[in-house]
């Protein structure tokens, strides 16, 4: 096997570089958007109305085909669009530029070769993502099925640089965070409506490959808190539930999933980090008439004890 590793200091530079040349030759196609702020559940949630969602919903089909039965048609990440390409991130995992991006700088992990997306993170995933988020402030993400807002059946995860918005905080989730943050065991956040387990992660962990065991091990406890079973399917080790998962240098946290939508609006990892994406003025307003803590609430599960 070649030994890939991701060089430190070269991944901000080279995703800038590479974004300007993918959108110069029209391999990158960034949403246009307009953000508003709901404060909703102690949280100041970032909405954004985008011009378009259709691609994405072509991409949520073809996953969707996957969970049928049906491989889907169309598998972007093999083979990968070298206009895209953004770092070799080490032996399992290539960096690339998301194609339909609302966010600026925001990057796929993705395995080589084909991993279902519903199989559970293993050491590698968090080695590639620990790489990535060693190179700037950033949160990190998983979407454990369609149900949990995948629009790709192949294994990957996505870091976005912060802020995540023109708003403070810089990550809207951490104005109700501060009074969990002085623990490190898998726990409750006060003020979340919904099934999850919350943990600190020691000081440096994320941003060190070789504490990347610890964080897998912190992974593995917040899906047992949460219920989510790890469960054999032609032996791979799957979960049993879909889920989302937000990964910080400082924190973790892990939501299982109901539905992938509310009232038609979709909502995946950076719903629950404070960041929502509707299609249109309609779906504007149902986020509004319910409140961004609510539709969260409605595409989670009911509140039980963390175990």
């Amino acid at each position: 096997m070649e030994n890939r590793r991701l060089p430190p200091g070269t991944l901000w530079p080279a995703m800038l570089r590479q974004a300007g040349h993918a959108l110069r030759c029209g391999a990158l196609q960034p949403i246009e958007t307009f953000q508003s702020v709901i404060e909703s559940g102690g949280m100041r949630f970032v909405v954004r109305q985008v011009s378009s969602l259709t691609r994405k919903e072509q991409q949520r089909r073809q996953t969707q085909k996957l969970h049928a039965g049906e491989r889907p048609s169309v598998n972007p990440f093999l083979p990968y669009d070298p206009d895209l390409f953004v770092a070799d991130v080490s032996d399992t995992h290539l960096a690339l530029l998301n194609k339909f991006n609302v966010i600026d700088n925001h990057l796929l992990i993705v395995t080589r070769d084909f991993e279902p997306q519903d199989t559970l993170l293993n050491l590698a995933d968090f080695e590639s993502l620990i790489a990535c988020m060693a190179e700037f402030d950033g949160i990190g993400f998983y979407n454990a099925g369609a149900a949990a807002g995948a629009s790709q059946a192949h294994k990957h995860l996505q870091i976005m640089p912060l802020p995540l918005g023109d708003s403070e905080p810089p990550l809207p989730i951490e104005s109700i965070l501060a009074a969990t943050l002085t623990e490190d065991q898998a726990q409750r956040v006060p003020g979340l409506p919904f099934r999850h387990a919350f943990a600190r992660l020691e000081s440096g962990a994320a941003i060190s490959v070789d504490a990347a065991p610890s964080v897998l091990a912190c992974y593995r406890a917040l899906l047992e808190a949460a219920g989510v079973q790890p469960v054999e399917v032609s032996g791979e080790l799957r979960h049993s539930a879909p889920y989302n998962l937000l990964v910080t240098r400082r924190w973790m946290l892990l939501v299982p999933r109901s539905e992938e939508r509310v009232e038609g609006v979709s909502i995946n990892a950076l719903g629950f980090a404070g960041s929502l994406f509707v299609r249109d003025a309609a779906q504007m307003k149902v986020i509004e008439r319910l409140g961004p803590m609510a539709a969260l609430q409605r595409v989670a599960l009911p509140t039980t004890a963390v175990r």
